[in-house]
């Protein structure tokens, strides 16, 4: 079935519609990842957002129930320049267009997916609509206009507060929007895991009394997240406090530094990143659109961006606090960076 994806800027490409045939509005973003659209499709980070892959042949290896970063995909539309109809691998268990439709994501194929990743990288990251009726531009615009996104750390974080347990350190998560690799990572280190709604009091997860706690990943804009941020106030200075992308920002704005939002976002497994403390690159998984502008005054920079020299890792002066704007925990992604999960295990008390 045809379909278009139409830009808030008046951008129109058309093609194939697959998965779940319904039109579906959000913001258009692209990722540079050669593989693991299983992992991208499934990251709570990309709620809100219609993603476009890079790489022109996608769902090659088809869709498995072991390597899901939660249980349901949470972006709102899914563009490829070809899609495979017939996968070939050992774990497959069901096609990508099954997958989507039976999560009733929509699907677009068949568009000259560089033309729409320069577009977004020269005018930045814009809100989109994927489309099957033919309607009126002004129509189109007032369906783009009314689409928000400041509520989506409470569409993604859990309803419960549950527990892993582990006979290591206990790990208080703050789930903002956690990928389960992270989750996994901590309980390789045979970790006890207890999992936080976004919105719990300060109070509340210091009286499980912890050694650590972890600020995980998430989406939209975190300066919209006024309440989290001034509970992650009342956590300074009680415990230690480590974070990853998301986490990273509201921690910085918690210790008074400042957020902006990057024209085109950095999302991909192919990353270079500049560790300052041991003077080594390591190419890492990112996936955000919002970074670190100004660095809290009692912080300093562990970590930068080749790319652009944007702040990729911070740490406190004095407290036991560490943060970085990259994915230790990859999936998708190279595994260069996982020793920050040590280094995290360094601050538990």
């Amino acid at each position: 079935m045809k379909a278009k994806l139409i830009l808030e800027n008046g951008a129109t490409f058309q093609g194939n519609a697959f998965g779940y045939l319904k039109d579906s509005v959000g913001e258009v973003v692209f990722n540079t990842g050669m593989t693991g659209y299983q992992e991208i499709l499934t990251d709570p980070s990309y709620y809100g957002q219609i993603v476009t892959m890079t790489y022109p042949l996608i769902g090659n290896y088809g869709i498995n129930l072991e390597d899901m970063e939660s249980k349901s995909p949470k972006v709102k539309g899914f563009i490829v320049r070809e899609r495979c109809n017939a996968s070939s691998n050992f774990r497959s268990e069901l096609e990508l267009e099954d997958y989507l439709k039976q999560n009733k994501i929509i699907g677009l194929e068949g568009i000259d997916t560089r033309a729409l990743t320069k577009i977004l990288r020269n005018s930045g990251t814009m809100k989109g609509i994927i489309t099957l009726e033919e309607v009126s531009y002004n129509e189109i615009k007032s369906k783009i206009k009314a689409f928000s996104n400041k509520e989506a750390v409470q569409n993604v974080t859990t309803e419960e507060k549950y527990v892993v347990e582990g006979k290591e350190k206990h790990v208080a998560i703050m789930d903002f929007g956690i990928k389960q690799n992270i989750v996994r990572s901590f309980l390789r280190r045979k970790c006890k895991v207890t999992v936080f709604p976004a919105d719990t009091k300060a109070e509340e997860v210091l009286a499980v009394n912890p050694d650590l706690i972890f600020l995980s990943n998430g989406p939209g804009d975190p300066e919209d997240l006024t309440e989290v941020i001034e509970n992650i106030k009342k956590l300074i200075g009680k415990k230690p406090i480590v974070g990853i992308c998301l986490g990273h920002q509201l921690l910085a704005l918690s210790l008074g530094g400042k957020t902006a939002k990057l024209k085109f976002g950095h999302r991909g497994c192919n990353h270079p990143v500049k560790d300052l403390e041991q003077n080594i690159v390591h190419i890492t998984s990112q996936n955000h659109g919002y970074y670190v502008d100004v660095l809290p005054e009692d912080m300093e920079t562990t970590h930068v961006s080749l790319n652009d020299g944007t702040i990729e890792g911070m740490r406190h002066k004095n407290l036991p606090i560490f943060s970085v704007q990259f994915h230790p925990e990859a999936c998708p992604g190279p595994k260069d960076s996982d020793y920050i999960f040590d280094k995290f295990m360094k601050y538990a008390l």
